[in-house]
Order: structure tokens, then C-alpha cells, then sequence
């Protein structure tokens, strides 16, 4: 076949660095490799879709990613449009073959131990404005689960200290009520407190930096991402971090996950699911670590 004109045609009409036509070859060697070893009579004009998607499932046997199958499916997509349009073969059995699904990262959490370490008031100067307002920010992400941008949205007559709870306007322009318990509005009373008495307010918001004007994201997230290097290791520490390490408590704790959706503000059952999964590897892990025969299982 056909394959050294393709791997020309990359390089010299379509421009691809040498790198990637380096990579269309190995990955196209890979695949003949592949169904010769099935079946030596079998050519790149006899392979029928059936033969590619074994070839996918071998590889997905072996521990390959879904990202690196698709993109050998990709090589062998484009080699046999190639090939259709200059006549070397009769049909193209990778029309209509799907590759696996991109797995969803599980979300990444802070441990409750680490959380209960930052969250802790001899961990802050509770006399700097600047030192409460990023641990009570912290803590209202931690214990309602909102997103970062509802939090900056808040303005101080959403806060309801008679009732418990928060009104915050969502994805969509949806309107939602979140419970918070006695530490919270503790904290954000003592909070409100220092506010008012370190900055002249420029804005109804609740978050205010030292201008008194509304905190923007940048300020918040690097607040977080500051102080959360002071517990946990995680690659990534960000706001979202917060809302997912909510939800794992919460799910950890016995919490339903149609409650949980309706506290995140999902609007499908299938976003929340994401965290069953979270909760589950931790789950597995606490089972490897205290079953004596787990191992051997």
C-alpha cells in the first residue's frame, strides 16, 4: 500500500512537522503490524471495520489511555481518506468506527484532616483583615459548596443569619437557598465585623478587598490557592478544588446525592454522579489498607 506517498503527502503538501508524520508512520506500522499478526492474508485493502475495532480493544487491553487510542485511530482515519481519494481502495472500513470515550478526571479534593488544619483560628491572625476575610471566604466554599462566582455575587442582604442561609443567583440566572450552620455564621458575623471597621465600603458586596471595593476573582483565587499550599500537595489548588472536596464530605458523610445536586446547583443528576466515583477510590483505598486479605483478593 500506499502508506510511504501518505506520509510524503503530510510532510510536503500538508506541511506537518516531522515529528507528527514521524508519529502517523509508527502508528500506522503499529496497526499492519497488528493485522498481520491476525491473519497474514489480510491487506490494507481487505481489512474490514471489525478489524479495527479489535485493534482498538487490544490496545486498550494493554493499559493504553483513551487519548492515545483515538489518536491511532486518527492516523488510520486519515490514511484511509487519503487512500479512498486516490483510488487505492474500494471503501473506507474506518468510516463510522468510534473511539473510546476521553475518561473524566475524578475530581480532586482536600482531605478533612487538611481542611480542619487551615480552617483552624490559630492557623490565622484573626485580628488582620486580610487573614479573615480569606478564611472565612475558604470556609463558606467548604461548608455550602458554591461557586466561586456566586460567592463574589453575594452582597451582605443575601446573607440570612435569622434563617441560616445564603441566596445566591447561579448558572442561568437560577436563584438558589443554601443552609449554613452556627460556625459559619459565626464567622462571617466576626467577619462583617473587621470588614466594616478596616475598610470605607464602596460596594454592597459581602468579600471586599482593602480598596472597599467588590473582590475580584484573581484576588479570591489567589487567596485560596496561597493558603491552601499550607495544607495539601494537590497539583491543582483552586476554588473549584473547595466545591469538589464539599461534595466528597458530603457524599462521605451519608449525604444524598440529589441533595447534593440540588446544594452544587447542577441541573443534571449526571454532573453530581461524577463524585459517587471520588468516593468510591477512597472507599477502595480504606478497604486495601484495613482488610487483612485484601490484598490477595
Amino acid at each position: 500500500m500506499k502508506v510511504k506517498e501518505f506520509l510524503d503527502y503530510l510532510r510536503y503538501e500538508r506541511n506537518y512537522s516531522a515529528r507528527t508524520v514521524k508519529e502517523y508512520g509508527d502508528d500506522l506500522r503499529g496497526f499492519e503490524l497488528f493485522f498481520k499478526n491476525m491473519d497474514t492474508a489480510l491487506t490494507w485493502e481487505t481489512i474490514d471495520s471489525d478489524v479495527i475495532r479489535d485493534w482498538m480493544e487490544s490496545m486498550m487491553d494493554k493499559g493504553n489511555i483513551a487519548t492515545s487510542v483515538n489518536r491511532r485511530l486518527s492516523a488510520v482515519r486519515s490514511f484511509y481518506r487519503f487512500a479512498l481519494s486516490r483510488g487505492y481502495v474500494g471503501h473506507d472500513p474506518a468510516h463510522g468506527v468510534s473511539g473510546p470515550k476521553k475518561e473524566k478526571p475524578l475530581p480532586q479534593f482536600v482531605r478533612e484532616a487538611e481542611m480542619d488544619a487551615l480552617l483552624d483560628e490559630g492557623a490565622w491572625d484573626m485580628g488582620r483583615f486580610a487573614d479573615v476575610r480569606a478564611r472565612t471566604l475558604i470556609l463558606l466554599i467548604y461548608e455550602t459548596g458554591i461557586r466561586i462566582s456566586e460567592l463574589l455575587g453575594i452582597d451582605d442582604v443575601a446573607v440570612d443569619f435569622g434563617a441560616g442561609q445564603l441566596k445566591v443567583m447561579g448558572k442561568g440566572g437560577k436563584e438558589r437557598i443554601i443552609p449554613f450552620g452556627n460556625e459559619l455564621a459565626g464567622a462571617l458575623a466576626g467577619y462583617m465585623a473587621i470588614r466594616d471597621a478596616s475598610v470605607v465600603k464602596q460596594s454592597p458586596g459581602l468579600f471586599l478587598w482593602d480598596d472597599g471595593k467588590r473582590e475580584t476573582y484573581w484576588q479570591a483565587r489567589r487567596e485560596v490557592v496561597r493558603n491552601l499550599s499550607r495544607v495539601c500537595t494537590l497539583k491543582k489548588r483552586s476554588p473549584h478544588v473547595l466545591r469538589h472536596t464539599f461534595a466528597t464530605a458530603m457524599l462521605n458523610n451519608g449525604a444524598g446525592l440529589e441533595s447534593v445536586k440540588k446544594l452544587l446547583g447542577h441541573s443534571k443528576l449526571t454532573t453530581t454522579e461524577i463524585y459517587t466515583h471520588t468516593t468510591f477510590e477512597q472507599l477502595k483505598r480504606v478497604y486495601e489498607t484495613a482488610h487483612p486479605r485484601a490484598l490477595n483478593l
